[in-house]
């Protein structure tokens, strides 16, 4: 039996198996959209339509039979997005974690990435030591720690999934 892939748009993609339809519920990338109610596996209801909850984007490669006609199309999908561990860390990373908010003073206009303990302190270049802050905080806080300079972050910085980063 197979299953129905969904885009996150309702979009048909292509089917998959059952076993590989339960890898994509237990792994957090589908949710189930219609099932088989009496049959279970798990926590999960045996699907026959699921539906992305990230929307892929699609290449297509199209076959010719006899001309310009369009006869079949196949779907190539990158499945990378969805896989789990830690993103890899970026300036851009660390502004999209903090949703474009200043960690010392709460404004969404946070365009420059700050080091909490400066690395001439010996500080590290990584997501538990870094926070997004705006122009005029980063200026202010310069070379010095949060106490140093009298200021005080809003949140402590982690380290996202990768599921933080998509949205």
């Amino acid at each position: 039996m197979s299953v129905l892939v969904l885009n996150a748009g309702y979009e048909p993609l292509h089917t998959v198996s059952v076993k590989h339809a339960m890898n994509m519920l237990w792994r957090g990338v589908a949710t189930v959209e219609e099932s088989h109610p009496e049959e279970t596996f798990g926590p999960f209801p045996k699907p026959t339509v699921l539906r992305l909850l990230r929307y892929v984007k699609m290449t297509w490669a199209y076959a010719k039979r006899g001309g310009l006609k369009l006869t079949e199309a196949s779907v190539k999908i990158t499945w990378e997005q969805f896989s789990h561990g830690t993103p890899v860390y970026s300036q851009a990373g660390v502004l999209k974690r903090d949703h474009g908010q200043c960690a010392y003073c709460g404004q969404p206009v946070a365009t420059t990435m700050d080091h909490v303990v400066p690395k001439s302190r010996g500080g590290a270049t990584s997501w538990d030591n870094a926070v997004a802050a705006c122009e005029p905080c980063n200026q202010r806080k310069a070379d010095r720690t949060p106490d140093e300079a009298g200021m005080r972050l809003l949140w402590d910085p982690f380290v996202p999934t990768r599921e933080d980063l998509a949205w």
